[in-house]
């Protein structure tokens, strides 16, 4: 962290932002900026307060430190070979985006997907799921400065990891959907990994409720902290865990059913509270929901083929046409938009990633908060950087 400013004098030494932020502010307040390395904002996002002695009368997310122009890449490649980038703009949750980019690619060529590739992606995308949110919770609680969750966290993260590297190859950016459906079935040995897991982390959570939620150091950091009102999340486009602990029951899966979802059984967690408590219920309650899905997905797996017979070729080239499709990621919504001419390449690529639109509200929700709850809001918002800054 660094700091400068001194009574009735401003040090304008620093870049644009810098100097664009300190203009607006009083001589008696001091600029503080958080980032763009530090650990509590989870990758390379920088932040630039303005303090009254401890309390936030500004905040101004900077952004800009990571930007590969992932849009940009989509338009000079392939539809196939721009698949793996999916996988880094979310490495917490790269299935979702897997299945945003396959899925928007087979509504634009009208491909056909076998039933037994929608479970697989179904089973899969919600472990992936799962490992994000734990991720999320020892994190979250490191921020805090609790020690041990995160080893819980990470214990059982490695178990969703190895079930997952077995059909896909990889552990963390995973390029394993295909256009009309996953590039290797869900073998028995795979199907009996994720039985013993579901059954193992259900063992588990009342051991994280017992040793986490009901701590009273972290009710205490939480409740009543970091308000975010439904007319807020609507105002920027919040969804996700942070629209559902504002007591918004929206979810892609329900509010624009895709795949198989409309046939499995589950529920979507709300908490009215709209504080850093209810996100972190709603987050807990949701890892009960994806053991349920999975479970049922497994249970519901046909035979067949994973994936179409007649599939795309490399250099397919996709009919002329403009698509959107959404799915339902770990942070939110992710929308996919692509505009065709023709081509095997898009003419032109939009992506709607959720960090983005629960980051801007951020800037809002932390005035006149104190600093050391800016980093409880954060983490209640479980922000994955190159998400945002594509």
């Amino acid at each position: 962290m660094t700091s400068s400013a001194s009574p009735g004098r401003f040090h304008l030494g620093g870049d644009f932002y810098t100097n664009h932020f300190e203009k607006g502010g009083s001589p008696d307040t001091m600029i503080l900026n958080m980032g763009p390395q530090h650990p509590a904002t989870h990758g390379v996002l920088r932040v630039i307060f303005e303090l009254d002695g401890e309390y936030i009368l500004r905040t101004e997310p900077v952004l800009g430190y990571l930007h590969r122009m992932h849009e940009k890449m989509g338009e000079e490649q392939t539809y196939y070979q721009y698949m793996p980038n999916m996988g880094r703009v979310d490495y917490l949750h790269a299935l979702a985006w897997n299945w945003a980019w396959a899925g928007a690619v087979e509504k634009l060529g009208g491909i056909e997907v076998p039933r037994r590739a929608e479970f697989i992606r179904v089973i899969t995308c919600e472990l992936n799921r799962i490992s994000s949110h734990l991720l999320w919770w020892g994190a979250f609680l490191l921020d805090l400065g609790a020690f041990t969750p995160i080893m819980y966290g990470f214990d059982d993260r490695e178990r969703i990891l190895d079930i997952l590297q077995r059909p896909t190859g990889s552990r963390l950016t995973y390029s394993y959907y295909r256009l009309g459906g996953v590039a290797a079935d869900l073998d028995d040995t795979a199907q009996r990994m994720i039985r013993d897991f579901v059954l193992h982390l259900r063992s588990r959570l009342p051991m994280y409720r017992d040793l986490v939620t009901g701590n009273m150091i972290l009710r205490h950091r939480l409740e009543g902290v970091g308000h975010i009102s439904v007319e807020m999340c609507r105002r920027y486009g919040a969804t996700g865990p942070t629209l559902r602990g504002s007591g918004v029951a929206y979810d892609v899966r329900r509010a624009e059913p895709y795949s198989v979802y409309p046939e499995l059984n589950f529920s979507i967690p709300t908490d009215d509270d709209c504080d850093g408590m209810a996100r972190y219920n709603v987050r807990m309650a949701e890892i009960e929901q994806s053991l349920d899905i999975i479970e049922q997905a497994l249970d519901m797996l046909p035979d067949g083929d994973f994936w179409v017979k007649n599939a795309p070729k490399p250099k397919w080239k996709a009919p002329k046409g403009e698509v959107y499709f959404a799915v339902e990621g770990a942070r939110g919504k992710i929308g996919v938009h692509l505009v065709s001419d023709g081509s095997a390449t898009p003419y032109r690529v939009k992506l709607r990633a959720p960090g983005f639109s629960n980051l801007s509200l951020f800037a809002e929700v932390t005035r006149g908060t104190l600093l050391a709850d800016a980093v409880a809001i954060l983490g209640s918002l479980d922000m994955v950087i190159p998400e945002i800054d594509r």
